[in-house]
């Protein structure tokens, strides 16, 4: 069953560089653990992201967040300063 979630980033002040370089090693993984970005939002200040992702299962997202190489990225995401949340989401009908 798919899961879908919704990632914020809070970025401060010349923050989106260093959170721009953990993301273009991290981002590149999410097809492996059978992940896609849906949507790759930001406000017009740089400080907020929002990503919309889905996975083909949990185990995926943990897979994903386990990956070594995503990991060996993390110090270029703390360097950003990024306060990050992940909210599991779903669709809502209107």
């Amino acid at each position: 069953m798919t899961v879908t979630y919704l990632m914020l980033a809070r970025l401060p002040a010349g923050g989106a560089a260093a959170f721009d370089a953990y993301e273009g090693a991290a981002l590149p993984l999410l097809a492996e653990h059978g992940g896609h970005l849906e949507r790759r939002l930001r406000t017009l200040d740089d400080r907020l992201e929002a990503h919309l992702v889905s996975f083909a299962s949990e185990e995926g997202l943990a897979a994903y967040r386990a990956d070594p190489r995503r990991t060996a990225a993390a110090p270029l995401l703390d360097s950003s300063g990024a306060v990050v949340e992940l909210l599991a989401v779903r669709d809502v009908r209107h």
